[in-house]
């Protein structure tokens, strides 16, 4: 069964509500563990339901991926979690092509989007990156403006891909510490 935009966004809301109180508390980055990948799937979903409506289908990736397919995701990437609280706020994902780091599912709960959250993990997870990977590398949805807006601003620069999706990279600048 196919859920519309409206639907998810509407579910998403009541799964990812802020508790009274949350305005101004700063999340905390760390490593995503198993046990995470239930909340991340619903975090990210919820994050995902503005690029369905963006690009009028609900068939991304983000959002028909199941639990089970994250569990074995986790498996593989390098994953990190941003959380308020007990609450997890933000997502993650990385993994490592030759000696390019490959970045995805970066995606913030839409009550927190705007506070600075997916910039923090966007940096975190490049520092994540073994100190030999020269390039970091990442993907989104061809109307997805403000996406390209916080990867530009962050030093990414488009490059020409053929599959309808807008491809950016950024080299790692050469004495660029890893984090950690």
């Amino acid at each position: 069964m196919l859920m519309s935009p409206a639907l998810i966004a509407s579910a998403a809301a009541k799964l990812i509500a802020r508790p009274p109180g949350d305005d101004d508390r700063v999340a905390t980055i760390r490593a995503a563990v198993s046990a995470d990948a239930g909340e991340m799937l619903t975090v990210q979903r919820a994050a995902w339901v503005s690029e369905a409506q963006l690009h009028g289908t609900t068939e991304l990736p983000p959002l028909t991926q199941t639990l089970a397919e994250l569990h074995e995701e986790l498996k593989t990437r390098h994953a990190l979690v941003a959380v308020d609280g007990h609450r997890i706020v933000g997502i993650v994902r990385a993994f490592r092509d030759d000696d390019v780091w490959r970045i995805g599912r970066l995606g913030v709960v839409p009550d927190r989007q705007g506070a600075g959250i997916g910039s923090r993990l966007l940096a975190a997870i490049e520092g994540a990156a073994p100190p030999d990977v020269r390039a970091f590398a990442l993907f989104t949805g061809p109307r997805s403006a403000r996406n390209v807006t916080l990867y530009e601003r962050a030093g990414y620069r488009r490059v020409p891909s053929g599959d309808g999706l807008i491809h950016l990279r950024k080299e790692r600048r050469s004495g660029q510490a890893r984090a950690g």
